[in-house]
């Protein structure tokens, strides 16, 4: 019974987020504590997945109503965080206020000893401009998310490297980055005619670091009506930031579209569509690539690409190694934007903990003229999807930063496509120098197949910026309005390069 009623206590939590407000102390505030276990949060997800799907709680509509301006004139005080009163303190915790686009309060607790002490919603732990709306405050209104800080480059000073906020998202940052690219629990239905549906973290549970930890970990309740699932995230800051991700899922129903490991970017334009866009900068975008080390040992990379019209890529595979959404373009001049900082966002790489069978990378490419929107998705699409009434037990490492040599091979700098002089259209892939690369180009083989058009044989120069070598190649689309690219660089019948690949499109 003792068990049970646990349990019953953690889902009502879950369910229904909001607790007592606290006293009006300085400081998050906690409740009272229950015992608690890793394993909770599995037998949690278990229960939720046998009873039928029940909406998280809303706050007032008033709160969702609230322009952009008014949700950035609310912040929180860092001064109020979770053990900023605590000098030996390693992390420290801050918390969301609710509103705009976070319209579901989430239960946030802390984990010290066996036990779990929920944190009370405080309105005074926020700061606010006389700008910010008179809003209703009452007991449906609850944190939104939290944020992760921690001394990482110097004593004293507490840097943010992980954010959980809105559905089931969360992003994080190697040391010297800026947001860009998020990740979230799970994708389902990305890119149907029927309406994706996003899962929501209803819950998470902060274990409480010792003194001089560097790893942090943090629990999570998904729930959606299609899935349950149980989350455990260990967390390691430093340039990359290190995260691996266990995962327990429990489908409500058969689910055959199913993301694992989603990554959620922005591309608007770089040096491959650059004539559609009146701009001063030379590229718009969180990340340039999708790159794959695939289960044969083939490392590809897949230029991003801002189509005309919704478009959607699988690169079959078995047991991947992983894959993952990268940004090379790493020079202030490839972006020249000195308020986004693009080339200081972070790549994102997914590494399988285990074997996950056969399935598909799958890149969702949606169509966008501003660069206010995520329009890049991409997952592992699992063969047979998960089936309901089976557990799914999962895991993966994610690796958040500057890094995007996963593979093997000279590596794909950057892709140019632009009209010909005179006819056809051109194609300039750059790659890394390498010492396997000869002093004759002319020794090197150029593999170059299209899926239909004219196809010139390409020409290889050495580029005198990069040292490395350029295959240039042109091509005439014809009545063809979508055409797929495949070029690598070999040497005595072996590959030298990443295999590169690219969907033209009209």
């Amino acid at each position: 019974m003792l068990r049970r009623q646990v349990l019953q206590g953690l889902m009502a939590l879950a369910a229904s987020p909001v607790v007592a407000y606290s006293a009006g102390e300085p400081g998050l505030q906690l409740g009272e504590a229950q015992p608690f276990s890793a394993s909770d949060v599995v037998s949690l997800a278990r229960g939720l997945a046998q009873k039928p799907y029940a909406p998280p709680r809303s706050i007032p509509k008033a709160w969702t109503e609230i322009t952009y301006d008014d949700y950035v004139s609310i912040w929180f005080d860092g001064r109020n965080a979770l053990w900023a009163d605590d000098n030996s303190a390693p992390l420290h915790v801050d918390v969301f206020a609710p509103g705009l686009f976070y319209p579901h309060p989430v239960a946030i607790s802390v984990i010290e000893n066996g036990t779990a002490r929920p944190l009370k919603f405080d309105m005074a732990v926020f700061d606010k401009t006389d700008k910010f709306p008179d809003l209703p405050i009452d007991d449906t209104l609850g944190y939104s998310g939290l944020r992760l800080r921690a001394e990482i480059e110097q004593p004293g000073i507490h840097q943010e490297f992980a954010v959980f906020q809105g559905a089931s998202y969360f992003r994080a940052i190697g040391t010297g980055d800026i947001y860009g690219l998020s990740a979230r629990g799970l994708a389902i239905d990305t890119g149907e005619p029927t309406g994706e549906e996003f899962p929501d973290f209803r819950a998470f549970w902060i274990e409480t670091p010792a003194a001089g930890d560097a790893t942090f970990v943090v629990h999570a309740l998904l729930d959606s009506p299609s899935c349950t699932g149980a989350y455990r995230f260990v967390i390691t800051p430093g340039q990359p930031l290190k995260m691996l991700v266990d995962a327990t899922l429990f489908p409500r129903r058969d689910m055959a579209h199913v993301g694992i490991a989603p990554l959620t970017s922005m591309f608007q334009f770089d040096e491959t569509n650059r004539d559609r866009f009146s701009d001063f900068r030379p590229a718009v975008h969180d990340n340039d690539g999708l790159l794959i080390l695939n289960g044969a040992g083939e490392t590809i990379w897949r230029p991003l690409a801002n189509p005309r019209t919704l478009q959607i890529s699988a690169f079959r595979d078995d047991n991947p190694r992983g894959f993952g959404l990268m940004q090379r373009a790493r020079a202030f001049s490839d972006f020249a934007d000195l308020s986004a900082l693009y080339h200081r966002r972070p790549g994102a790489w997914i590494t399988p903990g285990e074997d996950w069978g056969p399935g598909a990378v799958t890149l969702v490419e949606i169509p966008t003229d501003r660069e206010i929107y995520d329009n890049i998705v991409c997952y592992w699409r699992p063969d047979g999807g998960l089936t309901k009434g089976q557990e799914h037990r999962l895991s993966y490492g994610l690796s958040w930063g500057s890094e995007s040599d996963f593979g093997a091979g000279l590596r794909v700098l950057n892709t140019r496509i632009g009209d010909a002089f005179e006819d056809g259209i051109i194609v300039a892939i750059d790659f890394s120098d390498g010492p396997g690369v000869p002093n004759d180009l002319s020794r090197l083989e150029k593999l170059i197949r299209s899926s239909t058009g004219e196809v010139s044989a390409g020409v290889v120069q050495r580029n005198p910026e990069t040292n490395g070598p350029r295959l240039a190649f042109k091509f005439h689309p014809g009545d063809a309005t979508l055409i797929e690219f495949r070029a690598q660089l070999r040497l005595n019948g072996q590959p030298l390069s990443e295999t590169w690949l690219y969907r033209w499109t009209a």
